[in-house]
């Protein structure tokens, strides 16, 4: 959270940057122009890139699909391995930190100070208005006149006022008060309240970054210059302007509010008491700047964009897709459900769309959750899909992975719980397993390694070339994930073993009771029969070398956002 906050503010700051290095380029021009860049600046705050970027990242571009060799041998066979525990982090949970916590305390501090602080100053606005008498103006808003000492000035964003001290008119020349009031009208004209608002509410936000404070003393300053250029050009009187100015400075005081427009605003009122009398109003854009400052712009919302759309491209080239899919509505009236998975094909008949998203992802149902309809279990699907990748069963599972975002527009997540679990670690007297290297069961998958048999109460498993944990993600197929399936709780490795071994394992399932209680209670319960072997956790050691410590965790879990039911084919 911290990081992204980071990055954020970060791009923040770097666009600011340019804008101000735009209105460098643009000093001479309007003063219109520079507040509409400084006011990008501070939108910019408001929306992460990585907005954009999301934006970009829903365009999927297709490519070609791969010519299938022509000697690709389909052989058909059933898919009987037990679904096992998701992928786990294998390392002890981290320490919370109480950094983000303080960070928060202090943000909500400011927020809490700041938004206090506007609030007070926009009431005491508020009564002066509430406390003025109407004056009737040819103006096309409301007009009030007040006992207070406060400049002239608009209030209000939606439904504006203009609030005049009492006395004005006999402090005033005619012309004096007709420029000021013109002034005034250019603020209503341009919604500059609105616009003084929504950087009021960026600087109440992110009040602990200067940069939101220089950015609207900007916004200020060209705010007030862009109105004096408009006075200017409509009256062409500098000289009775500036003196109108300075009659308001001398007698009354400024607005405490930005989103309250004055006459007055600006930290350099000597200067713009110059300009006005020199007579300076920007000049227009012309076709060079107004394509360079167009660019400028497009180039700004368009880089995340195409991010976001070579992010997408690249994840759609890294995930394995059919060619061909078909997805049906199952018409078998007896309940059941079959899965078939042979190079280059998957199908599923009579599955309900939980149970695929279990194939796909090799969980438990345990460990999935979020907004699932009651129809994602009730309704059932016969799954017929074909692809040219033909190297592995889990190229194909990735594969379906896709198919359902696709055709039934899954979105999920993952999130780490803390549960209790096992921690496999290396027994006192040393790893007892032999290197090894894969030997595959399937001529067909030549990455499956792994048997599982038993005989009776007596389990067996049989796995050559296998890892504890998978760095590549196919967490499955290595042995952690394994044991969790067996002991019924997540594994996570802190042994530290890296390549593969060669696992020969022989436990006996846990005994149960084979008597009962007589009702009359006068006799004993059958005592359990003696185990056939060792347990799992006494194999582990004795065979293996391998313990199993018992602890809490971090434990991945698979969350649904969004599900509906499947597009056509």
């Amino acid at each position: 959270m911290l990081a992204a906050i980071f990055n954020h503010l970060w791009q923040s700051t770097l666009f600011a940057g340019i804008v101000w290095l735009l209105t460098l380029a643009l000093r001479k021009n309007h003063a219109r122009v520079r507040h509409s860049l400084w006011l990008a600046a501070s939108f910019k705050f408001l929306i992460p890139f990585s907005v954009f970027i999301a934006l970009g990242s829903q365009v999927h571009w297709r490519t070609a699909p791969i010519t299938a060799p022509a000697n690709i041998n389909i052989v058909m066979d059933q898919v009987t391995q037990p679904f096992t525990a998701p992928a786990v982090v294998a390392m002890a949970p981290p320490a919370p930190s109480l950094l983000p916590s303080f960070l928060l305390a202090v943000w909500a501090c400011g927020f809490i100070g700041i938004t206090c602080a506007w609030w007070v100053r926009w009431r005491r606005i508020l009564a002066a208005v509430r406390a003025g008498s109407p004056v009737q103006l040819d103006l096309p808003i409301r007009a009030m006149s007040s006992s207070t000492l406060l400049e002239p000035g608009v209030f209000g964003i939606f439904r504006p006022i203009l609030l005049l001290p009492e006395g004005i008119f006999d402090r005033l020349t005619s012309a004096q008060l007709q420029a000021v009031i013109a002034h005034e009208l250019c603020h209503v004209r341009h919604r500059d309240n609105l616009v003084a608002s929504i950087h009021m509410f960026v600087e109440t936000v992110f009040w602990f970054h200067p940069l939101v404070w220089w950015i609207g003393k900007r916004m200020v300053e060209e705010r007030e210059r862009a109105c004096d250029e408009e006075v200017l050009r409509e009256f062409g009187e500098p000289k009775v302007y500036a003196e109108g100015i300075l009659n308001v400075c001398k007698l009354y005081v400024e607005s405490p509010l930005t989103c309250a427009s004055g006459v007055t605003g600006g930290s350099n009122l000597k200067r713009r008491i110059e300009e006005i009398m020199a007579n300076r109003i920007g000049l227009r854009l012309n076709f060079a700047k107004k394509a360079a400052l167009a660019a400028t712009v497009t180039a700004a919302l368009a880089m995340p964009i195409v991010v976001g759309m070579m992010h997408a491209q690249s994840s759609d080239a890294a995930s394995p897709r059919f060619e061909v899919a078909s997805i049906k509505v199952s018409k078998d009236p007896a309940p059941g459900g079959n899965i078939e998975v042979t190079p280059g094909r998957f199908r599923g008949k009579d599955l309900a769309l939980q149970w695929l998203i279990l194939t796909a992802y090799r969980i438990k149902s345990g460990n999935l959750s979020g907004d699932l309809p009651n129809w994602t279990i009730s309704e059932r699907y016969d799954v017929d899909a074909k692809t040219e990748d033909a190297s592995s069963e889990d190229r194909i599972l990735l594969a379906l992975q896709t198919l359902l975002q696709d055709r039934f527009k899954l979105r999920l997540h993952r999130e780490m719980k803390e549960q209790p679990v096992y921690f496999l670690t290396i027994g006192k007297n040393g790893i007892k397993m032999p290197p090894g290297s894969c030997v595959p069961v399937k001529k067909d998958f030549p990455n499956e390694c792994w048997s599982q048999g038993g005989d009776g109460l007596i389990h067996t498993l049989d796995w050559r070339g296998v890892s504890m944990s998978d760095p590549a993600g196919i967490a499955y197929r290595s042995l952690a994930a394994q044991l969790s399936s067996i002991v019924k709780r997540p594994v996570i490795d802190k042994t530290g073993l890296t390549g593969t071994f060669d696992v020969h394992l022989r436990w006996a399932r846990d005994p149960e009771p084979t008597g009962i209680r007589p009702p009359d209670d006068s006799a004993a319960p059958t005592p359990s029969p003696e185990p056939a072997g060792p347990s799992i956790f006494d194999a582990m050691q004795e065979q293996l070398g391998l313990k199993l410590e018992s602890g809490r965790g971090p434990v991945e879990y698979l969350i649904v956002d969004h599900v509906e039911r499947p597009s056509a084919n």
